[in-house]
């Protein structure tokens, strides 16, 4: 089919397709309001986002802990990106399709994306540190339950699968928040965030905040684990989960809508930090 035919039939001009072009235009807008916060949005927003996604920490090990079952367990963890979704938090690996879409858009710039970026990520563990702390205290009898989770992370040797697992980490995240921006019902975007939930956390894949937290309980119960194993792990893990949502999901996204983000970026204010006003 060609371009002036495609156009002809849908709804609008674009050279894409309608539903297309009105996910892409969510996706620019919500990202370039993430990149217009202040510090202080950023951060309390991330607190919370590490508040929410301890609470799916403390859902797992319940599980975990009764039926030793990765898949149930994984499936409870999902409790805590259902939070994360319904209270309008945030994960630093969200914060990949819509805000690098938005400064490839020139709707911001390449400096307000790395203080979202490190603004979020040291909120998360923060407010996800002092979660499990207050986890671990109310239930000591998840000791065990926990060291054994934190061990398979930390004990994990450098390899080409753990990277894989790293990189499978950040796209199933990165790709449930498309799923997550691509609908305006909400039973659909909790069903994607459940799906993601359990992905993420029944198939243990390696990510970076995630499992973070998982190490900080082990760490507060008082098991052989020390900042030093989990900051060697949180290195590469860190690295390989940007590289999984950035590549396999948000630079294929930004090739298959080239044609509106050119259009876009012709329509930007020349200063990206200039005040977001639509």
């Amino acid at each position: 089919m060609s371009e002036d035919r495609r156009r002809e039939l849908g709804a609008s001009d674009a050279p894409v397709e309608d539903e297309l072009k009105e996910s892409f235009d969510k996706t620019i807008e919500e990202g370039a309001e993430r990149l217009h916060r202040t510090t202080r949005n950023i951060l309390v927003t991330g607190v919370f986002g590490g508040f929410e996604i301890g609470l799916g920490i403390m859902a797992y090990l319940a599980v975990m802990h009764e039926t030793g079952n990765h898949l149930l367990a994984g499936l409870a963890f999902s409790v805590g990106l259902v939070a994360l979704l319904l209270a309008h938090s945030e994960l630093f690996t969200e914060n990949f399709l819509m805000p690098v879409a938005a400064v490839v858009a020139r709707e911001g710039s390449i400096a307000q994306l790395g203080k979202l970026w490190a603004g979020t990520l040291v909120a998360n563990l923060a407010g996800g540190w002092v979660f499990v702390w207050i986890v671990m205290q109310a239930f000591p009898e998840w000791t065990d339950t926990v060291s054994e989770s934190a061990h398979h992370y930390v004990d994990a040797p450098f390899s080409l699968q753990t990277v894989a697992l790293a990189v499978l980490g950040g796209s199933t995240i990165t790709l449930m928040s498309r799923m997550q921006q691509g609908t305006n019902n909400d039973v659909a975007r909790i069903v994607a965030t459940v799906i993601g939930g359990f992905l993420l956390a029944g198939l243990q894949l390696f990510h970076s905040v995630l499992d973070s937290l998982l190490i900080f309980a082990a760490i507060h119960a008082g098991t052989d684990i020390s900042y030093g194993q989990w900051l060697g792990w949180f290195g590469y893990t860190l690295l390989f989960n940007m590289l999984g949502g950035l590549v396999l999901v948000t630079l294929l996204r930004l090739v298959r809508t080239k044609e509106l983000l050119e259009k876009r970026r012709s329509e930007a204010p020349d200063d990206p930090e200039a005040p977001h006003d639509r």
